[in-house]
């Protein structure tokens, strides 16, 4: 494939990512106009954000392996199809369930577009250094648009109305899905007669959206009640179902030899505990902004904009060098100690906090995660077989969901108690909200410290990982 068509695929590919990834956040912050002009309880609110995550979440895995089977440019063009349809009925949606059921459809789409995204950038860049360079490319639109999506989010709602944050999304999911066919190298895909393992497919699925379901309404029923423990039991059920199920299927959807790679088991664990913190912190320091400091949307939207601009400036103007020349395994623990200094600043935040002086700090050194990500799907991506290159696409992407869901559930339910408990006692509402967000990043924190102790233990360079392979492979027990 010619270097100019490489390149007309990553942008294709990294254009319709951009999509996906701006809507998870550009909702945020349109929240509260969304609550007003649709007169929506807060719990029918939180269903406009939870039902995206849990189609999104629960649906990678399949759709990962589907594009396997069946071909991951079908699934990509077919996916941006389905995201460009539903979001223009979100746009048009005149009450609570119109909307929320296009949220789930929109997040269908988002499934198909994501699980197959990295396998092809796996399949279309071969050669290691202009592979680092299109993960590069990749990383800064999964770092940066949910950055880029706040501010946006802000800048159209306040500027238009909300119905705005969907309707941008048709000429961006036509364009890429026009250009999608003319540019990507079209795949056949394994074909059904490698065998589909339809029961499996419904145990994952059913799990990873009762999963993903029960995360996110914590926030409603606690982590302790009865509807969460018996919910988080019969995910568990589904769960280990599947795995034994993929044990002993002739063709599994999610072959077991995937975890064999330390670095595929390992970067997805890391992902988990890294979005975890990043997700939670950017939708609480959203919160902080509005509630305790009185920033309307616009005004939150470009508070965070530094962060987005760094983070593009590390992802596209650094890491692919630096993981060239320090190894991805060092970069990656750069970008995370970065990250736990940033988060650790958070801790001590006043409630009349100072921008430059208190927040400014922290928004440039998330400029981290531009570091930490690139690195961290190299290193993930590493030992994934052409053949199992959308199936680890997809469990890649299902960790970074997995691990959103749960850091905004688990940051908001300590930061929502501590805030009650601080309101019993006596203090002011901004004050009590700080104090909650002072644990919640706390939390954050440790959570990137667990990260960066499970990245110098389990993850190992590439090329060492290779290399011991040989070795094994070559010794004469193998």
């Amino acid at each position: 494939m010619p270097a100019s068509s490489r390149s007309a695929a990553l942008v294709v590919l990294c254009a319709g990512m951009l999509m996906i990834i701006l809507d998870g956040s550009i909702v945020t912050v349109a929240l509260p106009a969304i609550q007003r002009d649709l007169d929506l309880s807060s719990a029918s609110l939180t269903w406009i954000v939870n039902s995206y995550m849990i189609a999104f979440g629960g649906l990678l895995l399949l759709a990962g392996r589907l594009g396997d089977l069946f071909g991951r440019k079908r699934m990509f063009v077919a996916g941006l199809a389905v995201f460009t349809v539903a979001s223009l009925l979100c746009g048009v949606s005149t009450g609570q369930d119109m909307l929320i059921a296009t949220r789930f459809a929109q997040g269908v789409g988002g499934a198909m577009v994501s699980a197959v995204s990295l396998g092809m950038i796996v399949t279309h860049f071969p050669e290691p250094r202009e592979r680092a360079k299109a993960i590069g490319a990749f990383s800064f639109v999964g770092a940066a648009g949910a950055s880029i999506g706040a501010v946006l989010g802000g800048i159209l709602t306040q500027a238009v109305s909300w119905h705005w944050i969907f309707f941008i999304n048709l000429p961006i999911g036509t364009a890429a899905a026009l250009l999608a066919v003319r540019v990507l190298e079209p795949d056949r895909g394994l074909g059904l007669r490698v065998g589909a393992d339809a029961l499996g497919a419904v145990l994952v699925t059913a799990g990873l959206i009762l999963g993903v379901y029960t995360i996110v309404e914590t926030s409603r029923f606690g982590w302790t009640s009865t509807h969460t423990l018996g919910f988080a039991a019969l995910t568990v059920v589904l769960l280990a179902c599947f795995v034994l199920r993929q044990a002993t299927a002739t063709a599994p959807l999610l072959p077991l030899r995937t975890f064999r790679s330390r670095n595929v088991s390992g970067a997805n664990l890391v992902q988990v505990l890294m979005v975890s913190a990043l997700f939670g912190f950017q939708i609480l320091i959203a919160l902080y902004l509005q509630n305790v400091r009185g920033y309307g949307a616009a005004e939150t939207g470009l508070a965070m904009l530094p962060a987005a601009v760094t983070i593009a400036v590390v992802s596209l103007g650094f890491s692919a060098r630096l993981n060239g020349r320090f190894g991805e395994r060092t970069v990656l623990l750069a970008g995370i100690a970065l990250l736990v200094v940033a988060l650790g600043l958070l801790t001590r935040l006043p409630t009349d906090a100072g921008y430059l002086v208190d927040l400014l700090p922290t928004m440039i050194l998330a400029g981290g995660f531009g570091l930490a990500i690139s690195a961290l799907i190299a290193l993930g991506m590493s030992s994934a077989s052409p053949a199992d290159a959308g199936v680890v696409s997809g469990l890649f992407n299902t960790a970074q969901q997995v691990g959103g869901a749960l850091g905004v559930a688990v940051l908001s339910t300590f930061a929502a108690t501590r805030t009650r408990s601080l309101v019993a006692d006596g203090h002011d509402r901004a004050s009590a909200l700080t104090g909650g967000f002072h644990v919640a990043f706390g939390i954050g924190t440790g959570l990137l410290v667990a990260a960066f102790v499970l990245t110098v233990t389990v993850l190992r360079q590439p090329r060492i990982a290779a290399r011991r392979a040989e070795e094994v492979a070559a010794s004469p027990a193998a």
